[in-house]
């Protein structure tokens, strides 16, 4: 099975209407299951389960979740219409793709179509006295189902559409794309050399007849062809980048067929919006964008800032630490890929806040400690962290005009800055 079916499968499967489809089939077969054991169930002990018990429960239940069904519907809309108005319309995909507004929904209206088919199986008589036993014993779980789903949904609404737990979600969003982009570098790819970013004589690029951003590109299907061509391939349009007929996606080492470029470009997924799945600089922009949010005048909340400084440190820390977990070696050794450096990170989750928060103090203090701790962690994020506590403290210098102010945000940019020499200590991991 190729990347690119497994990652349309896993798009499709986050799609609020795809659980509740699968939901409401299960439900519908569990209907209907118990006309087909019906035979294998002794006669007496359906006497003991009066004959309207089960009528009266399935018409309670299919009322209520019609009505629970609505509500819930509502609730949710309410919860995106919040996620963008008050965090980014960027995260609002995140809160649609929550499981457990899925799982809910799901349940309800699983519910709600179990019980309905079960009364209209019950008017036909298609049951049986057998029948209405099976029916009722799993009429009993439905509600035992629906209770338990209930709680856990009191609990979720309190959450729903926050900006913490939104937040909260575009961090783990970020996160997952961190790691797997750590674990398979560069798609599993060489990384490609500063000096091979144009093509070269003899080189044959490749375009999409699409104008939009990269969402995929299944690397195992390139390195398929470049094995069976015999030729290397360079890929310059990673996820996330904006793909258009005048841009190529990449380029193949020879002079080869138009079918072949064809193959080549069907392999990139091009998409109006970017995602999350293979692209963390996405996920640390749209972070960054929360932030800012918070900083304008009109919402005014640098605390949601600071909260995003923390989260951006986070991120940072699973990038150096996932290095450690780096394949040595190239899985596809034909690919050469554009590569994701710290450096890009950096600029993504700072240099926005570091602009919209420069006239704040306690945002400054805070971006200040958490670049000289980023600092630590080897040369590599020591030049980055000096340069990005430079370019706050110019922004900073521009804006602030109180003396005391400036002093507390130098004192907090010494421990990475000192008299511009850095001050790492060779011999730290990188």
């Amino acid at each position: 099975m190729s990347s690119r079916l497994i990652w349309s499968i896993s798009v499709l499967a986050r799609r609020i209407w795809f659980r509740a489809t699968l939901f409401s089939i299960a439900a519908v077969a569990t209907a209907l299951l118990a006309i087909v054991v019906t035979p294998y169930i002794p006669a007496d002990l359906s006497t003991k389960i009066g004959a309207d018990s089960v009528d009266n429960i399935l018409g309670i239940i299919a009322s209520s979740m019609l009505t629970v069904t609505t509500f819930s519907l509502s609730t949710m809309v309410s919860a995106y219409s919040a996620a963008t108005s008050n965090v980014t319309p960027r995260a609002t995909r995140l809160v649609m793709e929550d499981s457990t507004t899925q799982n809910v929904l799901a349940t309800f209206v699983g519910s709600f179509l179990f019980s309905l088919v079960g009364i209209v199986a019950l008017t036909t008589g298609a049951y049986g006295e057998q029948g209405r036993l099976v029916l009722f014993v799993v009429t009993i779980g439905v509600i035992v189902l629906i209770v338990v789903t209930l709680l856990r949904w009191i609990d979720h609404l309190s959450r729903l559409g926050r900006v913490t737990e939104t937040t909260r979600r575009v961090e783990e969003a970020t996160l997952d794309a961190v790691k797997a982009w750590r674990k398979s570098p560069n798609l599993g790819g060489k990384a490609l050399d500063a000096d091979s970013l144009e093509p070269r004589a003899g080189d044959t690029p490749f375009f999409t007849d699409e104008i939009g951003y990269v969402q995929h590109v299944d690397a195992a299907a390139l390195a398929k062809i470049a094995d069976e061509i015999e030729c290397d391939v360079v890929i310059l349009a990673l996820p996330g980048k904006l793909a258009s007929p005048a841009r190529p996606l990449g380029w193949l080492r020879g002079a080869l067929g138009e079918d072949v470029l064809d193959r080549a470009a069907a392999c990139f997924s091009i998409g109006d919006v970017r995602s999350f799945d293979q692209d963390p600089r996405f996920g640390a922009s749209v972070l960054t964008e929360i932030a800012s949010r918070a900083l304008s005048p009109a919402v005014n909340d640098p605390g949601t800032a600071i909260d995003v400084i923390s989260r951006a440190m986070r991120i940072l820390y699973s990038w150096h630490e996932a290095i450690g977990e780096a394949p040595e070696e190239a899985v596809y050794r034909r690919l050469n890929v554009a590569t994701l450096t710290a450096a890009d990170l950096f600029d993504d989750l700072f240099t926005p806040i570091a602009r919209d928060g420069a006239g704040l103090v306690e945002v400054g203090l805070r971006l200040q400690k958490t670049l000289a701790a980023l600092s630590k962690l080897g040369p590599q994020f020591h030049s980055n962290a000096v340069r990005h506590s430079k370019e706050a403290l110019d922004r900073a210098a521009a804006v602030i005009q109180i003396d005391a102010d400036m002093e507390r945000l130098r004192a907090a940019a010494a421990p990475i800055i000192a008299d511009g020499k850095h001050i790492w200590a060779p011999g730290a991991e990188d």
